[in-house]
């Protein structure tokens, strides 16, 4: 764990804050740098988009998933 100082736009924290109910501006801070992370890796998910040759029935697939 690394401790740092920054400058934040307080009216941008407050507001976040709101958005997420999150309390503290360190989890704010640290829920946000997740939610990059997040959403490169659907990104990289989307890039496979039709690159996957996936064979079966999906119907099938489904029915038993479900019992």
């Amino acid at each position: 764990m690394s401790r740092t100082n920054v400058v934040l736009d307080d009216n941008l924290v407050e507001k976040c804050q709101k958005a997420t109910g999150i309390k503290t501006r360190k989890s704010l801070i640290d829920f946000a740098l997740h939610e990059v992370l997040r959403h490169e890796n659907q990104k990289k998910l989307l890039e496979l988009k039709g690159n996957v040759d996936w064979q079966g029935d999906l119907s099938t697939w489904r029915k038993g998933s479900l019992a």
